[in-house]
């Protein structure tokens, strides 16, 4: 059978070690077995996201986290501050808006960033602010925003800073406490190499005082329940155990080799992949591009999902498409995770192949050679 390569910015390739401790015989979550996995799994979390806080870990989507970091610290008529500059920055504000928190929108271009001065004047003009929400990389437009700029802002208020790190984490640089987030969210299916179903957030002290504040219904999400759990190095729920097994050998591998170190490796991915676009005369969207994830734009009148219908039933290739006014303009090829130079190199050699069918005219293997300069042979 022909390998297949999915380059998509979550669900990302599960390694096969990771895969075959998932396949182990299953264990119950109520056991010391059990709570020795857990206490592995949240100390790793905390060396990826860098930081001293309380991690917590539920069965959920990253939108299940982002839900969490709303109802946790806000009550209906608060107001929040929401980077809006690409569809997971707007599901920001349509959480807060569906449990009646008043969202003040920072309207960002898609592709490009948002300006710190600007949330500094939002801050000014609105006091009484419960916090800034944005995000690290923006997936839909694979574009990465200045967290510590806007962190150094944001702290020297009395608003929470939020910032979703479901895909960058583990691509894009990112550090925690040393720049002032407060609640920082993630999702297992991206840089964390395992399948979807769990989600996390790192909560620090200053976030309490609004817990205590807070008056939206919680049930599952409630951090207060989850705190309680982790001085038992427990949770409140049944816990996802296959998957948070999984996670501890992705928690391993990656804090063995150091996280600095996998960034570096996912940046020379990217450049390899951006390099290769630009010489096959591509285009790229974001102005501030992710190492998480790359978007690139469709030659004119070229229908870009029809190019990745092509890569994935011709040549084994998934790419992701554009979202919302992007669709049919783009594809998206992630670079983060399970995501490796083996994927990089035969991911843009089908792209090539794939290009040359639909009939764009370019230097063949420009594109490789882009990125072998790169990555190597």
């Amino acid at each position: 059978m022909a390998k297949k390569y999915l380059m998509t910015p979550g669900p990302t390739p599960v390694p096969e070690d990771i895969r075959n401790e998932m396949a182990k015989p299953i264990i119950h979550h109520r056991t010391k077995e059990y709570q020795a996995i857990f206490k592995d799994v949240t100390d790793g979390l905390k060396k990826m996201f860098k930081t001293a806080n309380d991690v917590y870990t539920f069965t959920s989507s990253g939108t299940g986290a982002m839900e969490a970091s709303i109802v946790n610290v806000c009550s209906p008529g608060d107001k929040i501050i929401v980077v809006r500059g690409g569809k997971f920055g707007e599901r920001f504000g349509d959480i807060a808006k569906a449990y009646g928190v008043d969202v003040i929108p920072l309207d960002v271009p898609w592709g490009s960033g948002p300006c710190p001065a600007d949330i500094k004047d939002l801050l000014k003009a609105n006091p009484g602010v419960k916090g800034v929400y944005t995000t690290l990389c923006e997936t839909s437009t694979a574009t990465v925003f200045d967290i510590k700029a806007i962190g150094e802002i944001v702290k020297a208020t009395d608003a929470l800073y939020v910032v979703d790190v479901i895909s960058g984490l583990g691509a894009d640089k990112f550090e925690n406490d040393a720049w002032g987030v407060d609640i920082a969210i993630c999702g297992s299916q991206k840089g964390l190499m395992i399948p979807p179903g769990l989600a996390f957030c790192s909560v620090s002290e200053k976030v309490w005082k609004a817990v205590e504040a807070s008056s939206l219904p919680k049930f599952y999400f409630n951090f207060k329940k989850y705190k309680k759990s982790m001085a038992a190095i427990d949770t409140p729920f049944t816990s996802a155990i296959t998957l948070v097994i999984g996670l501890k050998k992705a928690l391993e591998t990656l804090n063995a080799k150091g996280i600095d170190n996998v960034i570096a490796e996912h940046t020379a991915q990217a450049n390899a992949f951006r390099d290769a676009a630009k010489a096959m005369g591509l285009g790229l969207l974001s102005k501030f591009p992710s190492n998480a994830v790359t978007a690139v734009n469709t030659p004119a009148g070229m229908d870009a999902d029809a190019l990745i219908k092509l890569l994935k039933t011709d040549y084994g290739v998934t790419f992701a498409g554009g979202q919302e006014q992007l669709k049919g303009k783009l594809f998206r090829a992630a670079h983060m995770g399970g995501i490796d130079k083996e994927h990089t190199i035969e991911s843009i050699k089908a792209l090539e192949s794939a290009l040359l069918k639909m009939g764009y005219n370019f230097k063949a293997g420009s594109g490789v050679e882009a990125a072998t300069r790169i990555l190597g042979e």
